[in-house]
């Protein structure tokens, strides 16, 4: 069936008057299109914006970081084995041997996080900051998590060797404990009941979230940490290698300096884990599959819903326009005219709906994203597939109307009433 361009742009202008001569019962077919079409556009977008944030804040922790822990960040503890189960926990003899062994690395930063029941606590005078993190670590670690000091100083080597009571604080703990634009360095506070010396603030941290670690945090040397915890022996091992063009070999390296450490035979699986950040947003990208998949089976149900919609209102319009179709079969029309007339009428009323679905779904995702300062993002793709699920919806809907009118009979059609 080869269709000429005067046949099509034809079939276009007769749709479109249609569509204008029932508005009413038009934009009520579309409303089942709009709805699925902007509902798969604006949750596109939002999923899109969440995949940017997240992106930004696994960024934060530096450009190239390899993550030592017992276990990988998506385990299923339900599903350990035994083996797994009584896997020893990461200590700073791990560290050490990293440090001590693996030329590929520029920094080795070992990290514990202390929680007391009820929550952590900063005190300075009747100021107090709730929940802050507590973390020990070595003075790599701002090296490693590409941090910068805003006031003050670091924690140094001898601060850790000598188990000194002092601290770093992060900008949230500094703006609640000192609102009034005391200097905050030399400062003795409280954190745990323990007394510490502030040396040092954090510079701020923004974040696409609730507020980032960094701005909450209090950190100590991590041997006071271990004087003031000895209980808390589990640390995460962050890594940074020298550059990203040796992070494979660096990992080897890595590898290996943990299984003499722990002393594992060659047969011996690592009882141990080892992420990256490209690895831990691949993971986070196979979460929102899931996602995307949900998505598209619940607005699924709203472009059904459409299709029905706009199979109905063909029908009825096949049936008004009985007459019209005789006279046009009387003078000549093929069954082929009358097809293509009512398909593109059931395209155009779809089409329409789904270019209505795809700005309210853009907007949607653009205001939803700037709300809540996720990275604005519009997908091009989904965009397109919005498109052209709405005409292919039409396309499916019109076909049993658009049969039955090339059937019609052009003398009994000239008689209906």
């Amino acid at each position: 069936m080869i269709l000429t361009f005067v046949e099509i742009k034809d079939a276009i202008i007769m749709a479109l008057t249609a569509l204008r001569s029932n508005k009413l019962r038009s934009g009520l077919t579309i409303l089942g299109v709009m709805v699925g079409v902007s509902s798969v556009i604006g949750m596109a977008a939002i999923i899109d914006g969440l995949n940017g944030a997240m992106d930004q804040e696994i960024d934060q922790l530096g450009s190239n970081i390899i993550m030592v822990s017992r276990f990988k960040s998506n385990v299923d503890w339900d599903e350990l084995t035994p083996e797994q189960r009584n896997r020893p926990q990461i200590e700073e003899g791990e560290a050490l041997a990293i440090k001590e062994n693996c030329p590929l690395i520029d920094g080795v930063a070992p990290q514990n996080h202390y929680y007391v029941n009820g929550g952590n606590e900063a005190k300075f005078k009747n100021r107090k900051y709730v929940s802050p993190q507590v973390i020990g670590s070595w003075p790599d670690y701002i090296k490693v998590n590409n941090k910068e000091i805003s006031e003050g100083r670091f924690i140094t080597n001898l601060d850790n060797q000598i188990r000194l009571m002092v601290c770093v604080i992060g900008a949230d703990v500094r703006e609640t404990l000192f609102p009034y634009g005391e200097d905050a360095v030399g400062q003795q506070i409280r954190v745990n009941g323990s007394r510490f010396e502030v040396i040092g603030v954090m510079e701020k941290v923004k974040s696409n979230f609730e507020n980032s670690e960094v701005n909450q945090m209090v950190l100590m040397p991590l041997e006071t940490s271990k004087k003031l915890y000895p209980w808390d022996e589990a640390l995460t091992l962050f890594v940074k290698p020298r550059s990203m063009a040796v992070m494979d070999q660096a990992m080897d390296e890595v590898i290996a300096a943990l299984r003499i450490h722990r002393k594992l035979l060659f047969n011996q699986e690592n009882n141990f884990a080892l992420e990256t950040q490209q690895q831990i947003k691949d993971m986070i990208g196979n979460i929102t599959q899931y996602i995307y998949m949900a998505m598209i089976v619940i607005t699924s149900v709203g472009l059904m819903v459409g299709g029905i919609g706009v199979m109905n209102i063909m029908l009825v319009s096949v049936t008004e326009r009985t007459r019209e179709i005789g006279i046009r079969k009387a003078i000549g029309a093929k069954r082929t005219n009358i097809i293509i007339q009512f398909l593109t009428e059931a395209m155009t009323l779809s089409g329409a709906g789904g270019v209505i679905g795809v700005l309210i779904g853009v907007s949607l995702g653009v205001l939803v994203n700037g709300i809540i300062g996720w990275p604005i993002t519009v997908s091009v793709l989904w965009i397109t597939i919005g498109f052209l699920v709405s005409v292919s919806v039409g396309l499916a809907s019109g076909v049993y109307p658009a049969m039955k009118a090339s059937r019609l009979d052009p003398i009994e059609a000239l008689r209906y009433e």
